[in-house]
């Protein structure tokens, strides 16, 4: 893509995104995510093939239906409140209406079918934006109204949300379906807190956006897209083979990584609520995400894949993609453990 279009389409993505973030209109809310949408498309058929188009045509239906309905609630509101400021206290119908629309956007279930057909779809670069910026501005707005939303609705939306992610991502090979579920996943974990303790969900999108960036990069870094590719990297590439075991494992949630700070907080937070179930049927449920990390992990670095000639490393060209954030992103997805008490004081 041309550099100064691709530059004007970030940036409207950008921008479509900070109008929804610091607006306290509903229409200018509304406008936000209709530029970020729309901006989104060419990023997301950068690569111009028919899959691609199929993707984008998917994600272009979806998000244009849940602009819709979002549309829809904002005009409820206005007939029933009067005026458009996201501050007043919405009517029930209104509420139900916009936590679907926002949830299609999100890919919650039982809305989330879009999200690994689309990011299957397209290059690895545009599903980076695709499962980590574009869930700012969704969320956000369920921060503004999380005092409004209807419990037992979040609640059977984040449920499902936890165990449609483990168990679609069990028989995949595709490394972008996997990471699709796994924010299918991660995205249930945030609507969980969000009406006990909104300040949690921002901590848990930080982690996992932080998580999220390492793993995509890595994967581009080798240019693997699939469980086969990923298992040849030990031949050519170890100490980048053996970040991706720590990766996958910290996107598990294991106990000594930073992936466990957000689902150690959350049980603990539903925990003081009274909620007992819940966290132990959602804990119990993580460890159908942790088995395909692991058998990722385990693909990738824990054999050694047979080599045709003697050498354990192989000739290759020095590579020309420059990961500069990846050295602090690793950090950062691994070794965040010891700040769990100064985040704890976030709440």
């Amino acid at each position: 893509m041309n550099p100064p279009i691709l530059t004007i389409i970030m940036s409207t993505i950008a921008l479509g995104t900070m109008i929804v973030l610091f607006s306290s209109h509903w229409f200018m809310i509304w406008i936000g995510f209709e530029m970020n949408m729309l901006a989104i498309i060419p990023i997301l058929m950068k690569k111009f093939n028919p899959r691609a188009v199929e993707a984008s045509t998917k994600y272009f239906l979806t998000q244009a239906t849940a602009s819709m309905l979002l549309m829809l609630g904002i005009i409820i509101n206005l007939l029933y409140s009067g005026h458009w400021t996201i501050s007043t206290t919405l009517n029930p119908i209104v509420s139900t209406v916009i936590t679907i629309a926002l949830a299609m956007k999100l890919g919650l279930s039982p809305f989330h079918f879009w999200v690994p057909e689309v990011t299957q779809g397209i290059p690895l670069s545009s599903g980076v934006i695709l499962l980590t910026w574009q869930k700012i501005a969704p969320l956000s707005v369920l921060y503004q109204i999380s005092p409004f939303i209807n419990p037992n609705l979040l609640m059977t939306m984040a449920i499902t949300s936890v165990l449609l992610g483990g168990w679609g991502g069990l028989n995949q090979t595709q490394l972008r379906k996997i990471l699709a579920y796994s924010s299918i996943t991660h995205m249930g974990w945030m609507a969980a807190i969000m009406i006990y303790n909104p300040t949690l969900m921002i901590l848990n999108l930080t982690i996992y956006i932080v998580m999220t960036l390492g793993t995509f990069m890595l994967f581009m870094h080798n240019s693997s897209t699939t469980t086969l590719s990923l298992s040849h990297t030990w031949n050519k590439l170890p100490l980048i083979t053996s970040l991706i075991l720590a990766l996958m494992l910290s996107l598990g949630g294991l106990p000594p990584l930073s992936g466990f700070i957000p689902k150690w907080m959350i049980i603990q937070e539903l925990t003081k609520n009274d909620m007992i179930i819940m966290p132990v049927f959602m804990a119990i449920t993580a460890l159908l995400n942790l088995y395909f990390y692991m058998r990722l992990a385990y693909a990738t670095a824990l054999t050694m894949f047979p080599s045709a000639n003697n050498m354990k490393m192989k000739w290759q060209f020095e590579t020309t993609k420059k990961m500069i954030l990846l050295p602090p992103l690793i950090v950062a997805s691994t070794m965040l453990l010891p700040l769990t008490p100064i985040l704890s004081t976030l709440d």
